[in-house]
């Protein structure tokens, strides 16, 4: 999904060279864009669009050292990062893997709340809920334990995919998205007894211990990099036997990277160390795809553990 954030500089010459050169950029024209891209810079120096654009056209020119210091700039012209200059960085392993800014996120996903379901199910093929309802019945299965539950979260429930996966399942959900747009798509559905606008980590956090027994996230841990505050919290607001389901992306490595898709990938051992770690134990670790880009499978793995 494309994320076009567009700030102001305040300059009426500066916005105008700027969607000039974002013209150019689109016909192709990249070497011609980003003079004109600096032109605009020239006029409006703490223009952070601009910045940001002018960074992408550098990666797409081959200029690395360019583009990094054309995100620099553009992430200290915006403290909050909302173009998201900083995950470019992280990409390019010119800054060292963190959190995602909180407001990229949100403008990113406030943006593509509209579109949201029509893109990841007829464009992308997206298949996370389905993926982590199937892997939930064979726990249960082999556990000899009935798969329905009287309290799930929803963490980065985006538009309500999920729940709408486990509904004939599910008593009573609660949902958690970083994004407003996000929350006011989900709360349409009737699916949830509650929303709220927050991170995962922070949204479970005001839950009280031991009050669900399903804790899912359907392809939204890919939005972050450390997974154990997130597991640690899902553990605590866990009933004993509940379930904590997600997908993760993933690389061949071991430990987290920066992925092609400006997702987190988390290998393997990675995930086993983090659910050991948080004290939950694994009931399931497969590879499986939550959605397939530029004609691909995306490489990911389905997986389920228990609070015992």
């Amino acid at each position: 999904m494309p994320h076009r954030f567009f700030l102001s500089s305040g300059d009426l010459i500066a916005d105008r060279r700027y969607e000039f050169a974002r013209d150019l950029q689109l016909k192709g024209n990249l070497a011609a864009a980003a003079e004109v891209m600096e032109q605009a810079i020239e006029v409006a120096p703490n223009f952070a669009s601009a910045w940001f654009e002018l960074g992408q056209i550098r990666i797409t020119l081959g200029e690395t050292d360019k583009a990094i210091a054309a995100f620099q700039n553009a992430r200290a012209a915006d403290p909050d990062d909302r173009h998201g200059a900083g995950v470019r960085l992280m990409q390019l392993g010119a800054a060292p893997l963190s959190d995602m800014p909180k407001a990229y996120v949100q403008s990113l996903f406030d943006q593509y709340a509209p579109r949201f379901e029509a893109e990841l199910i007829e464009r992308l093929n997206y298949r996370a809920p389905n993926i982590l309802f199937k892997a939930v019945l064979a726990v249960r299965a082999a556990e000899r334990k009935p798969a329905y539950f009287k309290r799930a979260i929803d963490l980065g429930c985006g538009t309500g995919l999920g729940a709408a996966a486990f509904a004939k399942n599910v008593d009573s959900f609660i949902g958690i998205d970083l994004s407003a747009g996000m929350i006011a798509e989900a709360r349409a559905t009737g699916l949830y007894a509650a929303l709220e606008v927050d991170d995962m980590t922070a949204g479970l956090q005001r839950q009280p211990d031991a009050s669900a027994d399903l804790v899912l996230a359907a392809d939204a841990m890919v939005y972050v990099g450390d997974l154990a505050p997130v597991l640690a919290e899902s553990r605590r607001v866990l009933m004993p036997g509940g379930l904590l389901t997600f997908t993760v992306e993933t690389h061949e490595g071991d430990g987290v990277i920066m992925g092609k898709g400006l997702r987190y990938a988390h290998g393997a051992e990675y995930v086993r160390g983090a659910i050991t770690s948080t004290g939950l134990q694994l009931r399931h670790l497969e590879p499986a795809s939550p959605r397939t880009e530029e004609q691909q499978p995306v490489r990911g793995l389905a997986v389920v553990a228990a609070r015992t």
